[in-house]
């Protein structure tokens, strides 16, 4: 008897591929649905699986020269062992039979001698005490043996059933973890999305935890190896430091609205009253008389922190040098549009005569309630001055932070502090890279 199995996509193709090989007479032993194997496995739709079987065609029974061994096949329930079956053993499925005489063959046509093969219920319906009178003993031994052919025939499928089902419990688990896997990988993707990560830093993440969806990796080793990955991406955040010669001057750059201005008065508190060192306010925001009050007032808040409005590139650095003997040196600057460029050249102008007599550190201020697409234009404008540190700030005011992640990709600038408040100088921290990626991955 030949075996074998045929893959389709449905089960009229896989039985039509059985059929156009083994031919109209196959047999269909077993059907189920298999997955392809691999990674790619998991993204397509399961075959059919056809287990077919077709009758060889064989010459006449001949009986061995040798005493055969026992055949080991498994035994089906409730049948007796096969003992050694040497009339059988030659014989195939279906197989016509041709039986020679008793002369021949050296043997009788006595089916008793099949008994211990038999159970009692098949050797009483095959040797019944009452024969049919046109029944010949010839026909009673060749359907004695072709039962006995029929037997073995099950048993053999029985195994085959057993194994095919085995195969199948470990197949559907396998299925099932792989499952798992994908649906935790789609719920990643959907909470990125949802908290507005780019759809292409989020596809980047993704990719690379499929290349971790390897046989025996657990749910919980993707979640730690993704929040890694977020974690070392942002960085390390070093806040302000100050500087070993003269004063660090701080310049506070950024569109109007941002927080600019509340920004400052929270950092150079904190300077001030926490870290204890000499502070002092510079704006060179001309433009909004308001901003300009604000600062004055925080100024006139804190002991010894004077304050200054400068007009013009050498009002600067006059200023600079009265306050040489200060650590930090905050200075104010004037929002202005990306699409405004004179007033960019004028800004650029008046950084480049800071860096003449001292040095100086840049803090671009961005609203993560902004646009994505608008952060993106602020941040190649502002890329024009010279390297910059970031500031988020706003934080209490969505519950989105992808943005956060999407600026710190495309312009690899450090993400110093972030605000959640308009308390001064409590509502401000270094950048936390922890909250940021857990909220991002869905947490609170």
């Amino acid at each position: 008897m030949i075996i074998k199995k045929f893959n389709g996509k449905n089960e009229d193709e896989a039985l039509k591929a059985a059929r156009a090989e083994l031919g109209a007479g196959a047999v269909i032993m077993n059907v189920k649905k298999v997955k392809k194997k691999g990674l790619a496995g998991l993204f397509s739709k399961p075959l059919v699986e056809v287990t077919a079987a077709v009758e060889e065609e064989q010459d006449a029974y001949v009986a061995p020269a040798q005493p055969a061994q026992e055949p080991k096949v498994p035994l089906g329930h409730g049948t007796k062992p096969l003992g050694t079956l040497q009339p059988v053993k030659s014989l195939q499925p279906g197989q016509p039979l041709q039986p020679r005489s008793a002369a021949a063959t050296g043997r009788t046509n006595d089916i008793s001698q099949y008994k211990d093969v038999l159970t009692d219920e098949e050797y009483e319906k095959l040797h019944p005490t009452e024969k049919p009178a046109e029944e010949t003993p010839q026909r009673r031994s060749t359907d004695k043996v072709e039962d006995l052919q029929s037997l073995i025939e099950k048993q053999i499928k029985t195994v085959m059933n057993e194994e095919s089902g085995e195969a199948q419990r470990s197949s559907e688990k396998k299925e099932s973890k792989n499952k798992e896997v994908m649906s935790f990988i789609k719920l990643i993707y959907t909470t990125l999305i949802n908290n507005e990560v780019d759809e292409k830093y989020a596809n980047d993440l993704v990719e690379e935890i499929e290349k971790l969806s390897k046989p025996g990796v657990t749910i919980d080793y993707l979640l730690s190896n993704i929040y890694q990955k977020l974690i070392l991406r942002f960085g390390v955040s070093t806040g302000l430091v100050p500087s070993e010669n003269g004063p660090k001057v701080i310049f506070v750059l950024g569109p109007t609205g941002v927080g600019k201005t509340t920004t400052i008065a929270k950092l150079a508190s904190d300077m001030a009253v926490n870290q204890k060192k000499k502070v002092a306010l510079l704006t060179t925001d001309t433009y909004r008389i308001k901003a300009a009050e604000q600062l004055r007032t925080y100024a006139d808040i804190i002991p010894d922190m004077p304050f200054r409005v400068v007009y013009t590139a050498d009002d600067l650095k006059e200023a600079l040098g009265e306050l040489k003997e200060y650590d930090f040196i905050f200075v104010d600057t004037a929002g202005y549009s990306p699409k405004d460029v004179e007033k960019r050249d004028e800004m650029k102008h008046i950084l480049d005569a800071a860096k003449e007599v001292t040095e100086i550190e840049t803090y671009l201020i961005l609203s993560v309630t902004t646009k994505y697409r608008d952060l993106l234009s602020i941040c190649d404008s502002y890329k024009e001055m010279g390297e910059y540190r970031i500031v988020f700030t706003k934080l209490d005011e969505t519950s989105c932070f992808g943005n956060i992640y999407n600026i710190r990709v495309y312009t690899g600038a450090e993400i110093s502090y972030m605000t959640d408040g308009q308390e001064v100088p409590d509502d401000i921290e270094t950048f936390n890279p922890q909250y940021i990626v857990r909220s991002i991955l869905g947490g609170s």
